[in-house]
């Protein structure tokens, strides 16, 4: 049903409060995001059959990391920004309201508009990945335009943050 749980707003978010809340994480996840677009961009190129993969990789690798990285930040924060949101009065849609922004919170596959909302903040995300990638980290590559298009849709599609539907009531106590 719908009621008006008290929101702690500490734990909102995974992937941005579990790195300020526990800064080693960075350890963890900045060489783990470095892995992930690396494999990305060389499985993509090797499937494009591009000559000279490693030529096309490690000029724009750092690039193509950070820019990732910052996407995913900024998908975090406007996910983090819609929660706080939340308000203590009583009117029927701001309770709806309520209940759909505690799903993002603690549990978006309870309620199907927190699925919605997660996932147009992750193809926020991918937008991002890809723009940036095509536009400014791919300037330099030495890869005709249909691939690079290729290579930035793939970094995309499979570096977007996923990780902001994992449930955050699985590592938090409410």
């Amino acid at each position: 049903g719908m009621t008006n749980k008290p929101v702690k707003l500490y734990n909102a978010i995974f992937p941005i409060w579990i790195l300020i809340i526990f800064p080693t994480t960075w350890l963890i996840v900045l060489p783990a995001n470095f892995v992930i677009d690396l494999l990305v961009m060389l499985i993509t190129l090797k499937c494009m059959k591009v000559p000279d993969i490693r030529r096309n990789t490690f000029p724009i690798i750092f690039g193509v990391w950070a820019t990732g990285f910052v996407a995913d930040i900024l998908g975090s924060l406007g996910l983090m920004c819609l929660t706080m949101t939340i308000s203590n009065v009583q009117t029927p849609f701001l309770l709806w309201w309520n209940n759909v922004l505690n799903a993002i919170i603690y549990n978006p596959f309870k309620n199907a508009f927190a699925v919605l909302i997660i996932t147009i903040f992750v193809i926020i995300s991918a937008v991002i990945i890809f723009l940036a990638n095509y536009f400014i980290c791919f300037r330099k590559a030495k890869l005709e335009k249909t691939k690079r298009k290729i290579l930035a849709l793939s970094l995309a599609i499979f570096t977007a943050p996923y990780l902001l539907y994992l449930p955050t009531e699985w590592f938090i106590t409410k």
